[in-house]
């Protein structure tokens, strides 16, 4: 009997490890979202978005299906300051294995083998400005929307806190189900809202260190979002506003193009 129980109980052992295991490879990993600015001069702005609109995003919707990434978008931004200085377009580009990278972008010859090169690259068209690899962290939409209408101009806000991961998890935990139901009930004109985590480059001289962005489908309600005066705003923000260091930084960006 003894001999018995023993071989049932390293039968539970095993059978609970191979499970652990089982459930710890399988895990999903959270996908690399890169963000890169670029300077585009003026004069060659319209070409710009030609050639990104036509062969790069042609060529990322037909990569898309295939898995590895998953999101890309093409912003540009309204208004600024310093303009002369600072980055006028914003790429947003998800991955799920960012070490893959150069081989999503190389298919670009395959997806258009009979457009040459020199008519389909952007980079002698533009400055890239910086490189930003962020973990996404949240997401919430209005029930029923559809992107190409209602996702039209996106607010990018730049936090700075104390603790980036666990400022984010307090936005999720007291904003997101706060802003899915009001943007529900059709309480906010605002559609769609996200978080991001800073993960590289990362040092005391960068201002922010993750990233929410708030949606709405015309640039009067991202300059000037309605509100219900009848929405009560959940008590866990006083907790959030308590990890930031410093104030705020709020950019507004035109959706060029979007692909997920």
């Amino acid at each position: 009997m003894k001999q018995i129980l023993l071989t049932l109980i390293v039968l539970v052992i095993v059978g609970v490890t191979v499970n652990a295991q089982s459930t710890a490879t399988t895990a999903p990993e959270p996908e690399i979202t890169v963000y890169m600015y670029r300077k585009v001069p003026a004069d060659k702005r319209d070409e710009f978005i030609k050639r990104e609109t036509t062969y790069w995003a042609e060529m990322v919707r037909k990569e898309i299906p295939k898995g590895n990434i998953t999101f890309w978008a093409l912003l540009e931004k309204v208004g600024g300051y310093d303009m002369e200085n600072s980055s006028n377009f914003l790429f947003i580009n998800n991955f799920k294995d960012i070490d893959a990278i150069n081989e999503i972008w190389g298919s670009i010859t395959t997806a258009f083998p009979d457009v040459p090169m020199d008519k389909m690259e952007t980079n002698s068209l533009s400055t890239t400005t910086s490189v930003l690899f962020l973990r996404n962290a949240g997401w919430q939409e209005a029930t029923g929307v559809v992107a190409e209408k209602d996702f039209q101009f996106i607010k990018m806000i730049y936090h700075n806190s104390s603790n980036p991961n666990a400022f984010v998890d307090l936005e999720n935990k007291h904003w997101a189900p706060f802003i899915k139901t009001v943007m529900d009930k059709k309480q906010t004109s605002q559609r769609g809202w996200g978080n991001a985590v800073l993960l590289a480059p990362y040092s005391s001289k960068m201002n922010f260190n993750s990233v929410s962005y708030d949606i709405y489908t015309t640039l009067q309600e991202a300059l000037n979002p309605t509100w219900d005066s009848e929405i009560v705003v959940p008590e866990g923000m006083s907790e959030i506003s308590q990890m930031e260091t410093s104030p705020r930084e709020h950019v507004i960006y035109r959706i060029v193009k979007a692909l997920n």
